[in-house]
């Protein structure tokens, strides 16, 4: 099944119904400056390399911040959402369906609970099964990444029965939660993820402090 078009939606619906000054998750962003990225990266191809590449990443982050700044209105920002969710222009490498699945199931799910667990009260969404099955096989792909700049072995566990080992050490720590919830922790939203964990307390200690994600 093809998850993005339903996820782009429900993204952009959050990102409307918050406003363009709504906290996110994401450090020194508001909504409009989320919204300015999401748009830029289908857009210009700098936008989204600079999420990797480290000598782009200071072009990437002008660049959203210079259209943000041109948010200054609900209208502004409204048409800018819209534009987003009627998705990515023709010749945009995000028009090819394996590669708008591979780049953004995982981007959208994260971006919309940047919005959605920002505020002091939120909870967690009901996903359909079969949904939380693909973030699950899209975590596996890139967890070992994800998980990298941590010193210990990480075993991603879902409540249902399958694990996964990101990474091998002489230690490691098991991390348990649903496939959002896991998501939300590989992507460095770590107090922000409902997950528990299973190891030695200083292993858990450890993983607790570590940086985690891209």
């Amino acid at each position: 099944m093809h998850f993005v078009e339903p996820s782009r939606e429900v993204l952009a619906e959050t990102l409307l119904a918050a406003g363009p000054d709504a906290p996110t998750l994401c450090k020194g962003w508001r909504t409009r400056d989320l919204a300015a990225h999401l748009y830029l990266r289908e857009r210009k191809a700098a936008v989204g390399l600079g999420l990797i590449i480290k000598r782009l990443a200071k072009a990437s982050d002008q660049a959203t911040a210079k259209l943000a700044a041109k948010l200054t209105t609900n209208e502004d920002y409204a048409r800018l959402v819209n534009t987003f969710r009627a998705g990515p222009p023709a010749l945009s490498p995000m028009s090819i369906p394996a590669l708008d699945e591979s780049a953004n199931l995982i981007e959208y799910f994260v971006h919309t609970e940047d919005v959605r667990r920002a505020v002091d009260r939120w909870a967690p969404r009901a996903l359909d099964e079969a949904y939380s099955d693909a973030l699950w096989d899209e975590l596996v792909k890139r967890a070992a990444i994800l998980y990298r700049g941590v010193d210990l072995g990480i075993v991603l566990v879902r409540p249902s029965g399958p694990r996964h080992v990101a990474k091998r050490a002489p230690v490691s720590v098991a991390i348990v939660g649903e496939p959002g919830e896991l998501l939300m922790h590989a992507h460095g939203r770590t107090r922000h993820a409902l997950v528990t964990f299973e190891g030695q307390p200083d292993a858990v200690a450890l993983l607790q402090s570590a940086e985690v994600g891209l």
